[in-house]
């Protein structure tokens, strides 16, 4: 049926943060710092006391073209975002039987982010949630900034488990993708990765592969 159609092409629908055009990224910047410079002005506390708690790190071990490229730790906001940060530990765990384990970055632009997490199809329309197919935005507390772990999505409440870590600053993608946690180490690994050699569609010309993946106590 028609409707049957449609609700396929929803779950293929790729799952993209969007790049903002050159100048409004500039703009954005520039608007970013003047108000970063207000709130020091006001309390020079004020910046840290926001950050988000870290209740849980999950590591990456990532390989590029079958050679090592180091391990990426990320530290999740399990105390603002419960549900996005549990299934992102459960799918990193794989103990529900299938996750990132062996899954690719399929998706790199260089001073943007890097995108990962589907699993399923590893080209950007598929992967899924411990919940289902989808399940909805928690909030948008965290706001986004370089260097954090925030949900791909196809649109609102369309998360599953597609992944991105940010590069740069990216204020047009607050209130658009939850925020649920930032890389602690390895962020020479994220820059080694975001400066590989891609092609059509931001894809690597050779495989980044999550090769292992799990929980770190």
């Amino acid at each position: 049926s028609v409707q049957q159609q449609q609700h396929q092409h929803q779950h293929q629908q790729e799952q993209q943060p969007k790049p903002q055009p050159i100048v409004a990224t500039k703009r954005a910047a520039l608007a970013g710092v003047a108000g970063a410079a207000v709130l020091l002005a006001l309390s020079p506390d004020a910046a840290f006391a926001a950050e988000p708690a870290v209740t849980q790190k999950v590591f990456f071990d990532v390989t590029v073209g079958g050679e090592p490229a180091g391990r990426i730790v990320l530290g999740l906001f399990g105390d603002e975002v419960p549900k996005t940060a549990a299934n992102f530990v459960a799918l990193a765990t794989g103990e529900k039987g299938y996750g990132y384990k062996g899954s690719t970055f399929h998706r790199i632009i260089k001073d943007f982010m890097i995108q990962g997490g589907d699993f399923e199809r590893g080209n950007g329309t598929g992967g899924y949630s411990v919940y289902g197919r989808r399940f909805e935005d928690e909030n948008f507390k965290v706001p986004h900034a370089p260097g954090v772990l925030s949900m791909a999505n196809a649109g609102p409440n369309t998360n599953g488990s597609q992944f991105f870590i940010t590069t740069a600053d990216t204020p047009w993608l607050n209130g658009r993708h939850v925020v649920f946690g930032k890389v602690l180490q390895g962020q020479d690994v994220v820059d080694k990765l975001q400066s590989v050699r891609v092609g059509a569609g931001a894809k690597p010309a050779a495989p980044v592969i999550i090769s292992d993946c799990g929980l770190i106590a």
